[in-house]
C-alpha cells in the first residue's frame, strides 16, 4: 500500500535505463517520465541524464520532474521524503539547477538544499529549450510551473482538470506569463467496458476523480471534454488495460482504433 509505505512485488524497471534503450532503438516515440522525483534524483545528475537521452533520441525527450510523494518507494529504498514544505523547497531549487545546466555553459547555485559550483553539462540537449514537464494541481507548485516549466501535467477527469486549469491559469497570470505559452497534458485511468453492468462494478471500485469508464465511444466523448480546458495531450496509462502484456497491447490497439479517431 503506497500510503502506508509497504512495497509491492510488481515488476518495475528503472525508467531512465529504459528510456536510453528506447532512444537508441526507436525513431518517432516521444520519451519522458511522469515524473522523476527530485528526492530520488540529484539535479546535476538529472540534467546530465536528460541531455544525454535527448542527444541519443535526436530531440525526443520531455523531462518530467516532481517533488516526490510515493511513500512505499522512499521507505523501501531509505530515501527521505521530507515534510511538504521542505519537499517543495528542494524541488524548486532542483528545477532551477536543472534548467540552468541545460541552458548555460556553467552553473553555480548555493541554496538551502543543494550547492553546485561551476558545473558543466556538455553536450547540451538537441532541443532548446528541452521541455520540462511538472505535474501538479497545488497553488505553490503551480506558480513554480508558471515561472520555470514548459509543460504542465495533471491527473483527473475532465471536471477535475477544469478545476485545476483555473489554478494554473491564475498562477501564470500572477507570474506575468501568458497561459497559452504553457503546454498542457493529462491522464486518467481508462477502463474499457462494453457491458453496462461491468462498467457499474468498475465504477464502484475505481477512484472517481481520475477514472474514465465505459464503452470506447463513451470514453472518446469523455476525452473530448478535456479540450475545453486547453489540454494538448492525453496520456494513456497501460495498467488498467489488461493483466498481461498481451492484453495491454490488445487494449492499446483497440483504443487506437476505436477511441482516437472519435476524439474531437
Amino acid at each position: 500500500d503506497q500510503a502506508e509505505g509497504r512495497p509491492t512485488d510488481t515488476p518495475a524497471m528503472e525508467a531512465w535505463s529504459i528510456m536510453a534503450g528506447l532512444a537508441a532503438t526507436t525513431s518517432r516515440l516521444r520519451l519522458g517520465t511522469l515524473v522523476s522525483p527530485t528526492t530520488m534524483h540529484h539535479p546535476a545528475l538529472m540534467a546530465k541524464r536528460a541531455a544525454t537521452v535527448d542527444q541519443m533520441s535526436d530531440g525526443r525527450l520531455i523531462l518530467g520532474m516532481g517533488a516526490g510523494w510515493q511513500v512505499n518507494e522512499h521507505t523501501a529504498y531509505g530515501v527521505e521524503l521530507f515534510d511538504a514544505k521542505d519537499r517543495v523547497d528542494r524541488f524548486e531549487e532542483a528545477l532551477l539547477i536543472v534548467s540552468s545546466m541545460l541552458r548555460e555553459p556553467r552553473t553555480t547555485f548555493a541554496g538551502k538544499h543543494f550547492q553546485i559550483t561551476d558545473a558543466p553539462c556538455e553536450p547540451k540537449p538537441v532541443q532548446s529549450p528541452l521541455p520540462i514537464l511538472v505535474g501538479t494541481s497545488g497553488k505553490r507548485m503551480s506558480r513554480i510551473v508558471a515561472r520555470t516549466a514548459q509543460e504542465w501535467n495533471v491527473w483527473g477527469t475532465p471536471e477535475q482538470v477544469a478545476n485545476a486549469t483555473t489554478v494554473i491559469d491564475a498562477a501564470c497570470e500572477h507570474e506575468g506569463r501568458d497561459p497559452a505559452t504553457l503546454r498542457r497534458s493529462t491522464q486518467a485511468l481508462v477502463f474499457i467496458a462494453d457491458d453496462p453492468d461491468v462498467a457499474a462494478k468498475i465504477r464502484s471500485k475505481a477512484p472517481d476523480d481520475r477514472s474514465l469508464i465505459g464503452s470506447t465511444s463513451e470514453i472518446a466523448d469523455r476525452i473530448s471534454q478535456y479540450l475545453a480546458s486547453g489540454i494538448d495531450e492525453f496520456i494513456l496509462p497501460d495498467f488498467t488495460l489488461g493483466a498481461t502484456p498481451e492484453e495491454r497491447r490488445e487494449g492499446f490497439d483497440r483504443f487506437w482504433r476505436e477511441v482516437v479517431p472519435n476524439v474531437g
